[in-house]
């Protein structure tokens, strides 16, 4: 049956960058899936703000971290691409296409992938029903933990009284945020010279200014708050950038972060227990265990040698 949908199933300002995406060159992946690598088993994934399509996307980090885990169910909280910042000029690596293919390869493989769009990647949230290539679109998601806990899933956006009171001014912060991450990407690749570990500009300068610090605990309370309104035991979102698990006088208050600042995602361990990941940290705790073992194995060889 022919597909009867307008030719303007998109937004007209994001054909061209569809476009663009549809025209890259077919390839093989350029970072190439590790062979042997041990898998760390999950029951469900969150992550959200990747902001695709930006320079301060870390999707190198995020490759390794699906590379390197597995769950039967993944939550993208949205902020996943970044049409505000695609809207205003095409910026597409091959390392971001690696990302899509990995999250499609996990679809493929049977895992459950709900992707609940955020404001950034809100041109989404039009197709909510929808199934891409085994990825679902929702508006809002609700997911049972194993210890029989009901979280709802979300972006957050909704709760951000910049965003709905003033979008303009929204619009603004995410330029000078652009110029931050700008100087963020040089700052760690001089510190990638000279072997110093990830490390985040705007993350430092967030925990520093006063009025972010009470923009984001004023944030939790909403969120929080909303969740008891509905009746449920907690909820999971993005959008701040700043991963957490509180407790809100008996609500469960979760935010998974982002692959800009943090790098960081939130998991649910097969008896329901959550943790957030914080990836560079897990990334040097792994190349210290690997030398630790290379070390040990250079020890007793040399002890048979002898």
């Amino acid at each position: 049956m022919a597909d009867s949908r307008p030719s303007n199933f998109l937004p007209d300002e994001l054909v061209p960058i569809a476009t663009n995406i549809a025209s890259l060159p077919a390839r093989g992946l350029t970072v190439p899936e590790p062979q042997g690598r041990q898998r760390r088993k999950f029951r469900t994934i969150w992550i959200s703000d990747v902001h695709l399509g930006t320079k301060g996307c870390n999707a190198d980090l995020l490759i390794d971290f699906l590379d390197s885990t597995d769950s039967e169910t993944m939550y993208l909280v949205g902020d996943i691409i970044d049409g505000w910042r695609l809207r205003k000029k095409f910026y597409w690596p091959a390392s971001h296409n690696d990302v899509v293919w990995r999250v499609l390869k996990r679809a493929r493989r049977g895992t459950r992938i709900v992707y609940v769009p955020g404001n950034h990647d809100e041109f989404l949230r039009q197709f909510t029903g929808m199934n891409f290539g085994g990825v679902e679109i929702r508006r809002a998601a609700f997911h049972d933990t194993a210890d029989g806990r009901r979280l709802m899933v979300l972006h957050g956006d909704e709760f951000d009284t910049v965003m709905l009171a003033h979008r303009w001014l929204a619009f603004v912060g995410d330029a000078l945020y652009h110029v931050m991450m700008g100087l963020n990407h040089w700052v760690n690749l001089v510190r990638r010279k000279l072997d110093l570990p990830y490390w985040s500009l705007s993350k430092m300068a967030k925990h520093k200014v006063k009025n972010a610090v009470e923009f984001i605990s004023q944030y939790e309370e909403l969120v929080a708050r909303a969740a008891r309104e509905r009746g449920i035991d907690g909820v999971v979102c993005g959008h701040i950038h700043t991963a957490e698990i509180r407790d809100f006088d008996g609500v469960a208050y979760y935010n998974d972060g982002d692959w800009v600042e943090g790098c960081t995602a939130l998991v649910e361990h097969f008896d329901g227990r959550m943790e957030v990941l914080h990836w560079p940290e897990e990334i040097a705790k792994r190349e210290a265990e690997e030398a630790e073992f290379q070390s040990a194995r250079a020890s007793e060889s040399a002890k048979e040698a002898a």
